[in-house]
Parts: structure tokens; sequence; C-alpha cells
């Protein structure tokens, strides 16, 4: 797995991010953390860790997550939170289905079958529900579970994409690119766990309305 490079966007986590790193330390998988230079307390909590530390300028998760994917330097990238709500064993099985089928860009779902989730609620559900229903009618898309950022793909071809959102919008930009230019792109069963600490970055309403605005965006360009 020294192909893969996994990017963390860790934006105020100092609680659970050396946790995070811990367990990833049982893995040989390449580690880039995406910090802001302001976020003093996050970077001297992991200052003792085997990872590179890049430091965004810029606001916004997506903006994050597109310097992420630009810094990696190996094969494959793997999208993963810092607040330990993703299993880091899963890795190798997205790995192995994705060569298996010969796809390009894999997304774990909370809503395949056999997948579970300890920190979904109602408004998340609901709002997945909804964005993901959109996706397949306007898009096409094949995937069940399109907020959902444990993803991992090939980076060149990612790359190619030539990803514009800097905010949460990050999360249907990216399918939809790939779906249109005939990626080959699936979920896979993922097991979402409770987060170690701290909290949700996400504000349902507004973020809701990015996403929104994005996918109408792109359906009246093409």
């Amino acid at each position: 797995m020294k192909n893969i490079t996994l990017i963390i966007p860790a934006k105020y986590e100092k609680e659970s991010l050396p946790s995070v790193l811990l367990e990833l330390k049982k893995f040989p998988f390449n580690i880039i953390v995406i910090l802001e230079p302001t976020d003093h307390e996050t970077i001297d909590s992991i200052k003792n860790f085997d990872c590179t530390i890049i430091h965004q300028i810029n606001k916004g998760y997506g903006d994050a997550l597109i310097l992420g994917i630009k810094s990696v330097k190996t094969e494959y990238f793997c999208i993963f939170n810092a607040d330990g709500s993703f299993n880091p064993s899963e890795i190798s099985g997205m790995y192995n289905s994705l060569k298996d089928k010969g796809g390009d860009i894999i997304f774990g779902s909370r809503y395949e079958k056999n997948a579970t989730s300890e920190d979904d609620t109602l408004v998340t559900i609901v709002g997945n529900f909804i964005f993901t229903k959109l996706g397949k009618i306007l898009f096409r898309l094949p995937i069940t579970d399109i907020l959902y950022t444990f993803v991992l793909g090939k980076t060149k071809k990612t790359l190619d994409l030539n990803l514009q959102s800097q905010d949460f919008a990050f999360c249907v930009e990216l399918p939809i690119k790939a779906q249109r230019k005939n990626y080959k792109i699936f979920s896979i069963p993922a097991h979402e766990r409770a987060r170690i600490a701290g909290k949700k970055k996400v504000n349902a309403i507004r973020d809701g309305l990015y996403i929104l605005k994005k996918m109408i965006f792109m359906f009246l360009k093409n």
C-alpha cells in the first residue's frame, strides 16, 4: 500500500488527529495532513508523527482536498477524515476492489448493503438521500452516498478533472466530473465510526445550499 497517499484535512482537530495518526502507524500509507498555518494547537499535537504537513492558505474543505491531491506523488490517493470516523482497515478492500474492477475512483458508502454508521443523523440521512437521488436523476451517477468522502482514486486521472470547488460542493463535483469523463466509478460498503472528539464542520443549511447550487450549475452548464 505504499502507492497510496492519505489526504487528511484537519482544521482544528487537535483532540482527534493524534489518535488517528497513531492508528495509521500500523499501515504503510503515505500521509499528507492539510492544516491552516494559524492552527498552532493541531500542528503542535502531531509534531512527533511521520507525516507531511501542508499549510492551507485559502479557506474551505474542497480547497484543502484539491491542495492535497495536487501534492500527492503516489499513483493513488485516499481522502481520510481527521476525526476517527473512517476505518483504515477498509482501505485495502477499497484498493483491491478498484483494481479488480478496473475502476478509476471508488466511493465508500454508508447505504450499501451491510454498511453501517455510528454517526449518521436524521438530517444527514435525508440530505444524503436527496442529493444522491438528484445525482442519479441529473447525472446518472452510480454511487449511493454522494456526500460521504471516504474516496480512493487514481491521482493523475483525478487531477485531470480540474476540480474547482473550495467548499463542501467538492463532494458532488468530483463524481459528476468523473462520470462525464466516462471514468469507471462505483460504491463499496463502508462502516462509519463515531468521531473521537470535536464537532462536525458541516453546516447543514449553508453547505446544503452550496451543494444544490453546484449541482444545478453543473447540470445547466452541460
